[in-house]
């Protein structure tokens, strides 16, 4: 009898077994010869996986947060001018980082559920000039999906840097880094990529290392300053032991595995696939007469989906006949509307079967709590998608 439920939450998420498998053999050295060539595959790999083939990989113990900090440490100074395109919690995150190294912080913030305007940033970059610009590209607090692409443009036309949070995006949401010209694109291990959690992933473009290269005062992280993590990423790479903190042995392990699945499925066949299964799960809920956060579909993610609770139903109450019936979601995390909705990760390494299964746990649930639907909709839907 299957003693676990599914997690269907936006991180973690469900693990390949090879991954895990790579996560708990024996301990080796890092020093060892099988180590450094793990690391300085997994550098490489990134490369492949982010789509930017000059780019620099930085592989470090640390979580979604540090891979923001680690940016914001080394590209920002005292009085820098910084915009942040904010469209939910983490967007206000990353703006109290920046505040902390310095920056005199522009924050551009949509409605609920929306996104900022291309005229509104446009605007704000031909009012003053900006060292940078942060984009989240998934919130993970409202599951509104950005086109960076455009911004990232903007970016470039006004002398600008540009940060891509992607922590709820990377290896499954489209990124094309170099193609874009997006100079740094952040993530953590234990969403799309699919690693358990304590890995911060970043990939920095050779335009943002001259910046920081060019800084004329001390970074203000210690931990964080990319001096201290440079040469350890090019020693791994060119296959040798470096040392300045011990790095996560087994964590890198496992990284190199889902690394390696991900190029094998090759990322436009992984961007395809999360756009199908995303768009059967919220097809689905509003087959059921749910309701979206985001204020259109179209700007839903396709890592995760941020559905309103059935009107007259108590969150938790709804959660817990969910869980009854062995699925894991999450509710709210926008302090806004936190008592008002759910949120559901569909990323990584989830299939069709966990979908169909996270769907009848919700059409249960919805049962349950006395919400008037056609039993089975949501089934008919996503399966009529998922077929074709």
């Amino acid at each position: 009898m299957k003693s676990r439920k599914l997690l269907m939450i936006p991180g973690p998420i469900e693990f390949e077994p090879k991954v895990l498998q790579a996560l708990g053999a024996p301990t080796t050295s890092h020093v060892a010869p099988n180590f450094i060539e793990s690391f300085g595959n997994c550098i490489a790999l990134m490369r492949k996986v982010w789509l930017a083939p000059t780019g620099q990989p930085f592989v470090v113990a640390g979580t979604g947060t540090f891979a923001m900090d680690m940016a914001a440490a080394n590209l920002i100074e005292p009085n820098d001018n910084v915009l942040v395109i904010s469209t939910g919690y983490f967007g206000e995150r990353f703006a109290e980082i920046a505040k902390r190294y310095g920056a005199n912080v522009t924050i551009l913030a949509s409605k609920v559920g929306d996104i900022v305007s291309l005229d509104d940033i446009e605007k704000a970059l031909s009012t003053k000039k900006y060292k940078l610009l942060t984009i989240t590209h998934v919130d993970t607090s409202t599951g509104v999906l950005v086109n960076p692409k455009p911004i990232a443009e903007l970016a470039k036309k006004h002398h600008t840097l540009s940060i891509l949070d992607g922590v709820c995006s990377v290896a499954g949401e489209e990124i094309r880094q170099e193609e874009w010209g997006i100079d740094v694109v952040l993530t953590a291990s234990q969403k799309a990529v699919g690693v358990p959690p304590g890995l911060a992933l970043l990939v920095v473009s050779q335009k943002a290392l001259e910046v920081f290269n060019n800084r004329k005062t001390p970074v203000g992280n210690y931990y964080a300053d990319f001096n201290n993590w440079l040469p350890i990423m090019k020693a791994y790479e060119s296959r040798q032991a470096s040392y300045f903190g011990t790095p996560p042995v087994n964590l890198i392990a496992a990284l190199e595995v889902s690394l390696l699945q991900i190029v094998a499925e090759g990322m436009d066949n992984r961007f395809l696939r999360h756009q199908k299964i995303a768009s059967a799960f919220r097809e689905a809920m509003m087959a059921l007469g749910l309701k979206l956060l985001p204020v259109h579909k179209n700007l839903s993610a396709n890592t995760l989906t941020a559905v309103y609770f059935p009107k007259n139903t108590t969150g938790s109450i709804f959660l817990s006949h969910i869980g009854k019936n062995d699925v894991i979601l999450a509710g709210g995390l926008l302090p806004s509307h936190k008592t008002k909705y759910f949120r559901v990760g569909h990323m990584g390494s989830v299939n069709n079967n966990d979908i169909i299964a996270t769907i009848a746990a919700i059409e249960s649930a919805l049962s349950a709590s006395k919400f008037p639907f056609e039993i089975g909709i949501g089934l008919k839907t996503a399966l009529k998608i998922l077929n074709d």
